[in-house]
C-alpha cells in the first residue's frame, strides 16, 4: 500500500503522527516522573536503609514464628518467608501506597484548573508521573534491600521460569492499584479540602490487610478470602510476594493476576467517574 494510500485510510483530519502524540506526551510524562524522584539521592538513600533495617527486624520475628511452627507456617516454609519479607520491603517503595501523588494539595490550593487545562486527562497525567516513579524506585529502594537480603539470608528462588514474568507483570498491577486508590483518596479534597482522614484511613487498611507488615495467609481462611476478592488492597503487594515465592501453582497465579486486572480496571474506572463528578461542580480556592 502506498503512502498516499495509508494516509487516505485514517479518518478524515487523523494523522498517523497525531494519532501517536497521546503516547509521546504520556512516556515524556513517566520520564519527567523518574528524572523528579532521582534528584531526592538522600531521601533514596534513607529510605534504602530504613527498609533494609526493617527487613533484618521482620525476618526475625516471622523465622521464630516459623520455628514455633516447625519450621513452616500458612503453607510458607522458612526461606520462603525470608524471600516475602525482602521482596515486600522493595516493594513499599514501588508499589509507594504511602506516597503523595500531590493531588490534593493542588485541588486546596486552585492549581488543579491548570490540570483540568492540559490536553491530556488528568489521571494520565498523574499515573504517567507515579509510573515514573515507581520505576526509579525499582532500580534502587527495591533492588539494594533485596540484595542485602540475598546476602544475608538464603532466599527462595522461583523454580518455575513463567515465575519471573508473571511477578514484573504483578508488580506493575500493583502500582497501578495503588496509584488509582491514591486518586481515589486524594480526590475527597474536592469536597472535603482536608484529606489527612481519608488517607490515614487508606495507609492503616492497606498496612493491615494488604500484606505489608504480615502474610495474610496468616489469618483465618475465610477472612483471607474475604480480603483478597472484597477488596484491591491484598493486589498491592501480598499477591506479588505470593507469585514470587511461588505460594501457589501456575494456574492459581494466572489467578492472582487476574483479581490484580479486574481491581485494576475497577479502581482506574472510579477514579475516571469521580474526576468527571469533581469537574461538574468544582470551586476553585480564592476565586
Amino acid at each position: 500500500m502506498s503512502d498516499d494510500a495509508t494516509m487516505r485510510s485514517w479518518p478524515p483530519g487523523r494523522s498517523p503522527a497525531r494519532l501517536s502524540r497521546p503516547l509521546r506526551s504520556f512516556l515524556a510524562l513517566i520520564g519527567a516522573g523518574f528524572r523528579r524522584y532521582s534528584t531526592y539521592r538522600q531521601a533514596t538513600i534513607a529510605g534504602i536503609f530504613t527498609n533494609t533495617v526493617f527487613g533484618f527486624l521482620n525476618c526475625s520475628v516471622l523465622l521464630a514464628v516459623a520455628h514455633g511452627r516447625g519450621g513452616a507456617v500458612a503453607g510458607y516454609d522458612a526461606r520462603q518467608l525470608v524471600t516475602l519479607v525482602w521482596i515486600n520491603q522493595g516493594l513499599f517503595a514501588t508499589v509507594g501506597a504511602w506516597s503523595d501523588i500531590g493531588l490534593a494539595d493542588r485541588i486546596r490550593s486552585g492549581d488543579v484548573v491548570a490540570d483540568l487545562l492540559r490536553p491530556i486527562h488528568p489521571l494520565l497525567n498523574y499515573l504517567g508521573g507515579d509510573l515514573g516513579r515507581a520505576g526509579f524506585q525499582a532500580i534502587t529502594r527495591s533492588a539494594v534491600p533485596t540484595v542485602v537480603g540475598a546476602l544475608a539470608f538464603t532466599l527462595y528462588l522461583p523454580h518455575r521460569l513463567t515465575t519471573y514474568p508473571l511477578f514484573a507483570v504483578s508488580v506493575f498491577f500493583g502500582v497501578l492499584i495503588s496509584f488509582a486508590c491514591r486518586y481515589l483518596v486524594q480526590s475527597c479534597a474536592f469536597w472535603l479540602l482536608d484529606v489527612r482522614g481519608p488517607t490515614v484511613a487508606f495507609v492503616v487498611l492497606v498496612s493491615l490487610v494488604g500484606g505489608q507488615y504480615f502474610p495474610i495467609r496468616f489469618l483465618p481462611g475465610w477472612l483471607v478470602w474475604t480480603i483478597w476478592l472484597g477488596t484491591p488492597f491484598p493486589s498491592l503487594q501480598q499477591a506479588p510476594v505470593d507469585v514470587f515465592v511461588e505460594r501457589v501453582s501456575l494456574p492459581a497465579q494466572v489467578g492472582l493476576l487476574a483479581v490484580q486486572a479486574f481491581w485494576a480496571a475497577v479502581t482506574l474506572a472510579a477514579g475516571t467517574v469521580v474526576q468527571r463528578a469533581a469537574e461538574r461542580r468544582l470551586v476553585v480556592q480564592g476565586g
